[in-house]
This record gives structure tokens, sequence and C-alpha cells, in this order.
């Protein structure tokens, strides 16, 4: 008797360990992990020196004939930037043929220096740089583009 009773207590506590631990990995398995989801890309604004107010002169421009839909809020962000790529590959002079992408890279900078050469006063090299004298010039820029807005 005394070794069924010994026998039945181990089973019992074999049972007893065994569910625990499948309980234990159960519940481990049993909440999913989240799921991995890639971090939205915010979009970049460049205002390349503008202010505020300076980039709604330019937003204006951009909405008056440069397929510029966005909200007139003052920050040159990826449309602003593919509607000021629009203008810049349909002026002769800016010689723009990259992709209306949006990304202010070398190329848009250049194609931007080359139309600030022609009226806005712009006398640096034309270097895809967007410094002091390019930024001076397009705060010229906006102010003619007030005129849209």
């Amino acid at each position: 008797m005394r070794h069924r009773a010994l026998a039945k207590s181990l089973a019992t506590a074999v049972v007893i360990a065994a569910l625990t631990t499948v309980g234990a990995s159960s519940a481990a398995y049993a909440v999913p992990a989240p799921p991995l989801v890639a971090p939205q890309a915010a979009t970049a604004v460049v205002n390349l020196g503008l202010t505020t107010t300076q980039a709604k002169h330019v937003q204006c421009f951009l909405a008056y004939g440069w397929e510029y839909n966005g909200a007139i809020d003052g920050a040159l962000g990826t449309n602003s930037w593919k509607a000021m790529q629009r203008y810049l590959a349909a002026q002769d002079y800016s010689d723009y043929n990259g992709a209306i992408d949006g990304v202010v890279g070398p190329q848009t900078v250049m194609a931007l220096q080359r139309a600030l050469k022609r009226a806005w006063g712009y006398t640096g090299p034309i270097d895809g740089v967007a410094g002091a004298g390019t930024q001076a010039a397009f705060a010229r820029f906006s102010e003619t583009a007030k005129a849209y807005c």
C-alpha cells in the first residue's frame, strides 16, 4: 500500500511539474510578439536657410504653376521640392534633367544655383553645395515669389 501511495504521489508530482512547465512555456508563446514595423520615414524639410515666411512665399509660387498642392506651411518638404524640380526642369537655363523625386541632392542644388545665377544675384560656383551665397540668392527668389501669395 505504501508503495502505491508513493507511486501515486510521485505521479501526481510529475504531472504537476509537467503542467507547470508546459503552462509556463505555453504562456511564453501564447502572447505573440508585436510585429516588426519599419519606422516611417519623416519627410525631410530642407528650407536652405529660408525663414518660414520666405518658404511660404516659395510654396505659393510652386502652387501657382508647378503642381504643388500641399499646405502653405513654410516647410519645404518632399512635395515642395518635387514642384521645384518640375520648375527647374522646365527652365532651359537650369539644365535639370534629374528625377522628380523631391530629394534635394547636388543635381537639384546645381540647377537651383543656375536659376539663381540668372536672375537672383547668385555669383558663386555651380557646385551643388547650398552655401551662404546660394541661400542668400534663394531668399531673394522668395521675395519675388511673394507676389504669388
